[in-house]
């Protein structure tokens, strides 16, 4: 066992019968940084759901730093102690409250005072630099700093684990091109886990060393991402991402 890290152990996961996951073995190293890609329906979000305490899987073991987290049925350690944030593709920000206050509601479980709570999330704010927007409501937002404001509130309790479940899909690329730097470097200052779902490869590229490819609920691929890419892959994913890119190369 390579300590600081998630493992999974012959995980597997069953909705309604049917198998969204298949006897998954890997290892997430801590400050790994990998890009978890496929086609609709391979597990990918099941994956991150697992990793994160929201699910419990139908088979397998998951461990964090060594000890079980997970077991076939039981979230043995909930989700709040895992030091573990997510940023889903609709963001779940709260409408009704300012930037300010969602990300001081993501400090709920921080243990701070509220005085310590409201301190960090304007840190936060600063952080990923929209902290005059702090008393905006959501829907007086752009979508990009919608963005920003789930990250602050991600980035609040200070995770080893950055889970992105393709939070940009729906940005433009300029603003997206400007996220995806700005997270590499608050996860490089932060020394922070990624583990980011996508279908983009200027995405995955853009923020990730490794990838791992789930189809069916099975690893297909997992390696070096700049590696997999130089040789013929095995998986129709990643012979997807080398096409987009070569047409890419191509018009530039």
């Amino acid at each position: 066992m390579i300590a600081g890290g998630f493992e999974l152990r012959a995980v597997g996961f069953r909705r309604c019968g049917t198998a969204v996951l298949d006897a998954l073995t890997l290892r997430f190293p801590a400050r790994t940084r990998a890009a978890i890609v496929g086609p609709s329906g391979a597990g990918k979000s099941t994956l991150l759901h697992l990793l994160a305490g929201l699910e419990a899987p139908t088979d397998g073991e998951i461990l964090l730093d060594g000890a079980v987290v997970s077991r076939p049925g039981e979230i043995v350690v909930a989700p709040h102690r895992r030091t573990v944030s997510m940023v889903f593709q609709d963001l779940a920000l709260w409408p009704n409250l300012t930037a300010l206050a969602n990300v001081v509601l993501g400090l709920a479980a921080s243990g701070l005072a509220a005085a310590a709570r409201r301190e960090r999330a304007r840190a936060m704010l600063e952080l990923v630099g929209i902290a005059k927007l702090a008393d905006r409501l959501p829907d007086a937002l752009s979508g990009g700093e919608q963005q920003r404001v789930a990250l602050a509130r991600a980035l609040g309790p200070a995770p080893a684990y950055l889970f992105l479940d393709e939070p940009f899909a729906s940005i433009d690329l300029p603003v997206k091109t400007r996220l995806l730097a700005e997270i590499g470097r608050l996860a490089d200052q932060e020394q922070i886990a990624v583990l980011l779902v996508t279908h983009d490869p200027l995405e995955a590229l853009a923020l990730c060393d490794d990838v791992v490819v789930l189809e069916h609920g099975c690893l297909i691929e997992r390696g070096r991402l700049q590696t997999l890419l130089g040789v013929e892959p095995r998986s129709e994913s990643l012979q997807a991402f080398r096409a987009q890119l070569a047409r890419l190369e191509r018009l530039g």
